[in-house]
C-alpha cells in the first residue's frame, strides 16, 4: 500500500517532503509536524492494525520487532527497511506500582519505564526515526555530513548511539559541568564530537541552531518533528499493554515539551483509526526551577514568557525557553491538560519514596511522582482512576545524586528516606544487635 507522510506547518501554511532539510515553516516561522495519509491508513480496520502490531512485537524480522518500527506505517513509512537504524528500542515495561499506589490511596497506578531501553532514556524512541530518515537521505545521495544536537544529557546519548550504529558523524553540544558523568560518558564512548560549552541548555540550543544553518549538518533536537513520531509510540504502547483500554491520566515530566505533543499525536491517531474511543487527560510536571509553562498555565496560557532556568536536580528539564511550547499548549488544551510543579525537596523525596517501593527513579520521574502526590492529595486524581506516570530515564544515570541524597549532602534537601549502610565490626553479637534494632524500627 502507498503509505506516506509529510511535514506540515502547525498553522497549515505549507507542506514539505520529509527528506527536505527544514525545521520551521518558511512562511510563518512556526514548527512543523509530521502528517500521514490517513485515508490510506484507514483501508485497514482497527482490528487488522491491532493484529499486525501484536504479530510483530519482539520478532527478529528487522526492523519490526522494535516497539517503534512495529508501527512503521504510522511512524515513518517513507524509509526503506534496509535504511532503518534500530537498536530494538521501545516495548518498555509497564509496571504496576501496587505498593506505592496503596500508600497514596490509588489502586490502579502504573509506571511506564521508558528508561529501560538502549541508552536508558525515552530519547531512543525519537532518535531511531530521525537517524533512519538521515540514513535514507544519505543513501539517496543527499549531502549530509553530520547530525548535531544540543542536550542536557539523554538526547546526546541517544543520538551518538544511533549515529555510531549507522556510521554517521555526530556532534553534540552540552552545558559544561551541568550533566551527570554517566550522561557525559555515553556520547564520548560512542565516538561523538562532544562540545562542552560554558552556558546552559538554552545557550547550547542557540549554538546548534546556528551551526545547523549549514544544511549539511542535520539538526536532531525535538524541534525536528521526526523525533516526535517515534516518541508518540509511548501512548500507543500503553494502550496496547492494556488491551486497548485508555487510562484516565498520564503524567509526564517536561522541559523542551516535545513529549507532550508526541503523546497527543499518538492518541489522536489511535482514535481517528478506531483503535480507541476516548483519550486521557495529560498532566505536565515541571520543576519549580524551570517552570515557564506552569506559570503560563496559571494565567490561562495568555502570556507565555521564556525564563532563565535555575539549577535543578532534574537537569534534563532545566530549560527555560522550550522550543515545542506552541505544540504543547495546543495539546494540553485538547487533552484536558493540567500543568503542575515540584520543588527540589519535593522531587528528591518523591523519587526516593518511589525507590523504597522497588523503583530506581531518575530525578525527572521524581518531578512526575511529586506532582502525582499533589494531585491525589487535592482530589484531582481519585482512587479508581487508572493513572500512568512516564519514567523518562534510568536512575543509574544519576547514581552520584542518589548517593548524595542518602548521605543528606544535597543543599536545601531534607532527605526523608535516607538509608545508609550499617558500618559494623565483624562481630556476630554486634551485627545481630544492630540488625534487630534496625528491623524493629522499620
Amino acid at each position: 500500500m502507498g503509505y506516506y507522510a509529510k511535514f506540515r506547518c502547525i498553522n497549515g501554511c505549507e507542506e514539505r517532503e520529509l527528506n527536505e532539510v527544514i525545521y520551521r515553516c518558511s512562511k510563518c516561522g512556526s514548527l512543523l509536524e509530521v502528517i500521514h495519509d490517513m485515508n490510506e491508513l484507514k483501508k485497514k480496520s482497527a482490528d487488522e492494525w491491532k493484529k499486525l502490531f501484536k504479530e510483530r512485537i519482539h520478532t527478529t524480522h528487522y526492523p519490526y520487532g522494535s516497539g517503534v518500527w512495529n508501527k512503521k506505517e504510522w511512524v515513518l513509512p517513507n524509509v526503506e527497511n534496509e535504511n532503518v537504524v534500530s537498536l530494538y528500542e521501545g516495548n518498555s515495561n509497564l509496571m504496576w506500582a501496587k505498593r506505592l499506589g496503596e500508600e497514596i490511596g490509588l489502586k490502579d497506578l502504573w509506571i511506564k519505564q521508558c528508561g529501560i531501553t538502549h541508552t536508558a532514556s525515552f530519547k531512543d524512541l525519537g532518535m531511531t526515526v530521525l537517524v533512519s530518515m538521515v540514513n535514507q537521505m544519505i543513501a539517496n545521495k543527499q549531502n549530509i555530513k553530520a547530525v548535531a544536537c544540543a542536550s542536557t544529557g539523554d538526547t546526546s546519548a541517544a543520538l551518538s548511539a544511533y549515529c555510531a550504529y549507522a556510521g554517521i558523524p555526530c556532534v553534540v553540544f552540552l552545558p559544561r559541568g551541568k550533566i551527570s558523568i554517566a550522561q557525559l560518558v555515553q556520547p564520548i564512548s560512542n565516538g561523538a564530537i562532544v562540545c562542552a560549552l560554558d552556558t546552559d541548555f538554552d545557550g547550547c540550543m542557540k549554538i546548534v541552531q546556528q551551526v545547523t544553518e549549514d544544511d549539511t549538518i542535520y539538526l536532531a533536537n525535538s524541534m525536528n518533528s521526526l523525533r516526535i513520531e517515534g516518541q508518540k509510540t509511548v501512548g500507543i504502547e500503553i494502550c496496547e499493554q492494556f488491551d486497548w483500554e485508555v487510562p484516565d491520566f498520564i503524567i509526564i515530566p517536561g522541559g523542551n515539551l516535545g513529549n507532550v505533543s508526541a503523546l497527543g499525536n499518538g492518541f489522536n491517531m489511535m482514535k481517528e483509526l478506531g483503535l480507541i474511543n476516548k483519550t486521557p487527560a495529560i498532566i505536565l510536571a515541571q520543576s519549580e526551577k524551570a517552570n515557564p509553562l506552569y506559570l503560563a498555565y496559571k494565567n490561562g496560557y495568555e502570556n507565555f514568557k521564556p525564563m532563565q532556568a535555575q539549577k535543578t536536580l532534574a537537569s534534563a528539564i532545566q530549560i527555560g525557553d522550550p522550543v515545542s511550547v506552541e505544540k504543547a499548549i495546543r495539546t494540553l488544551k485538547q487533552f484536558n491538560g493540567i500543568v503542575e510543579q515540584a520543588s527540589e525537596d519535593e522531587l528528591a523525596n518523591a523519587s526516593a519514596r518511589g525507590d523504597r517501593t522497588g523503583m530506581f527513579n531518575c530525578p525527572h520521574t521524581g518531578v512526575a511522582l511529586a506532582v502525582l502526590f499533589k494531585l491525589v492529595e487535592k482530589g484531582t486524581i481519585k482512587k479508581d482512576h487508572r493513572t500512568i506516570v512516564i519514567s523518562t530515564a534510568h536512575g543509574l544515570k544519576f547514581a552520584d545524586q542518589k548517593v548524595k541524597y542518602h548521605e543528606s549532602a544535597i543543599e536545601g534537601i531534607t532527605s526523608k528516606y535516607a538509608n545508609n549502610p550499617l558500618e559494623l565490626p565483624a562481630d556476630y553479637n554486634k551485627v545481630y544487635s544492630a540488625l534487630m534494632d534496625k528491623i524493629n524500627k522499620s
